[in-house]
């Protein structure tokens, strides 16, 4: 029987619903301090819960931030850096699944705060191998340390060679070398990595759901729009926390700043890496605390205390498909709750519309966590800036954009008042625009540093030849030099030597960061092979049309952050509003699975291992073996770290639009025209139960009248 659009209009303008037995007898300021009460509890969660992502995200980025700076610190390649950082994508797979089940039915906002503690705990155990590893000890001639023995660059003599200037030799390995202190600790760093993941787990699924929950139907999409643009302020200052932290010595407080030879503008330098993890865990248990004292329910609002489903979710759901969510509500046990986890997770993914939403969002993710991962690793290396630089930047420029963009979905979505085929299309325009701008950024790289015998020849040609003999020339040839050494120096004529005893150099004056290289004989061979020249510590500049590519690289990244943002918030509701309500945690766990599973865990460990692929020289332990790479070829990176990237999201587009046209299909041609007006439609009972019986999960374009989700 259907109601007349008077009666609906007078039915869902009331503050309260339809007069019921025990409705009938509330006075209006019993009923006015209920819905105080409830706009009340949903604002203080809302609170709590935006500033549980803000911790989250602040540990999460600065994790990020500091990934040359464990790279350097443990000597290890990118490959492994990126292992350490899906770690914390594997500590959601442990216990996603049970969490956004079962966490449902139990207490939603003390499971979030437990999960703070131990997200604390693993922060603070990822700062630990700083106070048992011992000092850090970076590799620099002996002529370059404050020392009272003057000893020459080139050692013609190897008697006089001192032991730590000599090629890796058998010298070196002695019976504790395979076992000294920080050899293996980055496991340390992995491990408590792996608890954050833990600890972040029951965050996502159960706070968004619960907001959707308690939330007035209008404002949920603005309430989650809100929660994740304070979610991108973490961000902010995590990175510029690792700026900060990037610009002191990673053993401050422990040695005599005065005695250390190198600056935070070295290729060898470490911050203090570990100051930020402790600052992390303090914020992580602090933000735990409110939800220890939040109810496990609040009251419903007056506007959806008779329908157990949001109006617009009513449209596409089946009357049958409602009776499960009744016990949804009650306390059952959780052998009764187990019984319908299969039939759960079947109804899941019988949803065309879910599973084509779930991989391109993995595609997608895969691509945005491979690039977020190395960003920072890839300004360093290809436009020459230092950690704390680049921090500073991605912190300050490129968060503030994100958080615009995701802010902007959710206010678009609710001034437009955009249904489900809308959000579809927004989400699908802004990758598409975004990527399309990302290709750009292809034309603003800069040329490789000119380093000699590794990307050109010690006689200025283009390098060809093999690199492990190409270090060596005739004018080093006298020179007891190893080809393992990366103490990079400075000619005067503008180009990189790998040392001081590479480029040929007899003398030295100064000491520390001061020394200036004499007599140097390869870096006289480019100019006059007649002169010798000097050369100062630390590689040179890159070119002068590199800093003009900085510049012009911000801005568009900074213009595609915000436009792939846009599509953030749409994305979620499409997600929450095509699925049934009683399933809303579970679904969201799921996609929480996937997306760690599929693309969290492998995305940083195929990017790392691409990366890898350019270097153009690798470190050398102690003890020997590869360790950290000192130099990437800057073409070959740009190339692969893009094309990984613009790879992945044009194939998430295809899904996307796969997406959308199911829900056109879905759709009958009346109802999105009457959409695309602006315009409510009202489809006949009879064609909308045929539709409900023919689909799982319809979406229509069309509203009930006056039922509209003012998103």
């Amino acid at each position: 029987m259907e109601i007349s659009s008077k009666e609906n209009t007078r039915f869902f303008s009331n503050n309260t619903v339809l007069p019921v037995d025990r409705s009938s007898f509330k006075s209006e300021s019993s009923a006015s301090k209920e819905k105080q009460s409830c706009c009340g509890g949903i604002k203080i969660f809302l609170g709590a819960l935006s500033f549980v992502y803000f911790a989250k995200a602040l540990s999460g980025s600065y994790l990020k931030s500091t990934i040359t700076q464990i790279e350097r610190r443990f000597d290890i390649p990118s490959s492994l850096v990126g292992v350490i950082d899906g770690s914390f994508e594997i500590g959601n797979l442990l216990i996603i699944i049970l969490v956004s089940y079962f966490g449902a039915k139990l207490h939603r906002p003390r499971i979030i705060g437990a999960g703070c503690l131990i997200m604390s705990a693993g922060t603070f155990l990822i700062a630990m191998p700083h106070f048992f590893m011992g000092r850090y000890r970076y590799e620099r001639f002996a002529s370059t340390i404050n020392s009272t023995v003057s000893v020459s660059p080139c050692l013609q003599d190897k008697s006089q060679t001192p032991l730590s200037a000599l090629e890796k030799s058998q010298a070196k390995i002695n019976a504790g070398c395979e076992k000294e202190a920080g050899s293996s600790m980055w496991i340390y760093v992995l491990l408590g990595n792996l608890l954050r993941g833990i600890g972040e787990t029951p965050i996502q699924p159960l706070g968004i759901t619960y907001i959707d929950d308690y939330a007035i139907e209008e404002n949920a999409a603005l309430y989650i729009g809100c929660v994740q643009t304070v979610a991108i302020i973490g961000p902010i200052f995590g990175f510029l926390l690792g700026s900060l932290c990037a610009k002191l010595y990673v053993d401050i407080g422990f040695v005599d700043l005065d005695s250390i030879t190198i600056t935070h503008k070295d290729v060898q330098w470490v911050g203090a890496w570990w100051l930020g993890y402790l600052i992390a865990g303090v914020i992580s248990v602090l933000a735990g605390i409110p939800f220890w004292f939040l109810p496990k329910h609040l009251p419903k609002p007056e506007g959806r205390k008779d329908s157990s489903t949001s109006s617009e979710q009513s449209r596409f759901i089946t009357e049958d498909n409602k009776e499960p969510y009744k016990s949804y509500q009650q306390q059952v046990k959780i052998a009764e709750m187990a019984k319908d986890f299969l039939p759960s997770l079947k109804n899941l993914f019988g949803n065309p519309v879910y599973i084509l939403y779930l991989c391109a969002s993995i595609i997608q993710f895969n691509s945005l966590i491979g690039m977020v991962t190395y960003k920072p690793k890839y300004i360093e290396q290809q436009y020459g800036q230092t950690s704390s630089k680049t921090n500073f930047v991605i912190g300050l420029i490129n968060i503030p954009a994100v958080a615009f963009g995701i802010f902007s979905g959710g206010l678009i979505m609710k001034k437009f008042r955009i249904n489900v085929l809308g959000a579809a299309k927004l989400s699908l325009g802004s990758s598409f625009f975004g990527y399309l701008l990302l290709l750009s950024l292809f034309a603003m790289g800069c040329e490789n540093s000119d380093v000699a015998g590794l990307t050109i020849s010690y006689h200025g040609t283009k390098q060809t030849t093999d690199q492990e003999q190409a270090v060596f020339s005739e004018c080093n040839s006298g020179c007891a030099c190893s080809k393992h050494d990366w103490d990079p120096i400075c000619g005067e004529n503008g180009v990189t030597y790998i040392s001081a005893c590479l480029a040929g150099c007899q003398a030295s004056n100064g000491t520390g960061k001061n020394t200036v290289f004499f007599n140097c004989s390869c870096v006289g061979t480019l100019e006059s092979p007649s002169r010798s020249s000097s050369a100062v510590v630390g590689p040179c500049q890159k070119g002068n049309e590199c800093p003009k590519m900085f510049l012009y690289f911000l801005v568009i990244s900074v213009i595609t952050s915000y436009t792939l943002s846009v599509g953030g918030t749409p994305g979620y509701i499409l997600l929450l509003r095509c699925i049934k309500p009683h399933l809303k945690s579970f679904a969201l766990g799921i996609y929480t699975l996937a997306i760690r599973v599929l693309a969290g865990i492998p995305a940083p460990v195929y990017f790392g291992v691409a990366i890898d692929t350019t270097c153009l020289k690798w470190g050398s332990k102690k003890c020997g073996g590869r360790g950290a790479c000192r130099l990437y070829n800057s073409s070959a990176l740009r190339y692969v770290y893009l094309g990984l990237t613009l790879v992945l999201g044009t194939v998430s587009i295809f899904f996307s639009v796969a997406v959308l046209g199911v829900l056109r299909k879905r759709s009958s041609p009346q109802d999105e025209t009457l959409s695309a007006n602006g315009e409510r439609g009202t489809c006949g009972t009879k064609s909308r139960k045929d539709n409900f019986l023919n689909s799982d999960c319809l979406i229509q374009t069309t509203y009930w009248p006056e039922k509209e989700t003012r998103l």
